[in-house]
């Protein structure tokens, strides 16, 4: 699919001119600079399964990485002893793992999950992922 790339902040996005909040990109290294190695170990995890299912575009920015597919289907954000991952799903899901579930009523209901070591990210996440992946690709 073809991106459009605002010329502002030369961010990646699916529409032209969507709106969003012009901050400058930067690495994933960046994103996860000062951080515990095993935070971006999670985060290697996370994004070698979702590009093994397609195309995936990884959009840097300081606070973490959006991942997306036609749309964004996940963000991934380091923080100082877990990684919050939040997964765009299409329905709810009451899992006792995720910490919080968003907007339970709309149609990309967002899950978050709390991540402390690359281990969590088990064959579940895997699932929640590949559903997420799916869903921004249509």
């Amino acid at each position: 699919m073809p991106r459009w790339t605002c010329p502002r902040c030369d961010r990646e996005f699916g529409r032209a001119r969507q709106s969003h909040t012009c901050v400058p990109g930067v690495t994933v290294n960046a994103s996860f600079a000062g951080r515990p190695p095993a935070l971006r170990a999670i985060y290697d995890e996370i994004i070698t399964h979702v590009a093994g299912l397609g195309p995936v575009h990884e959009d840097a920015v300081s606070v973490g990485v959006f991942l997306k597919a036609d749309r964004k289907l996940a963000e991934v954000r380091p923080r100082s002893r877990d990684v919050w991952l939040a997964l765009y799903l299409p329905r709810p899901d009451r899992s006792p793992r995720f910490a919080r579930v968003y907007d339970p009523g709309r149609t990309r209901v967002v899950h978050v999950l709390l991540l402390r070591e690359p281990g969590d990210v088990d064959e579940q996440v895997r699932r929640w992922l590949t559903e997420a992946f799916m869903h921004a690709s249509d």
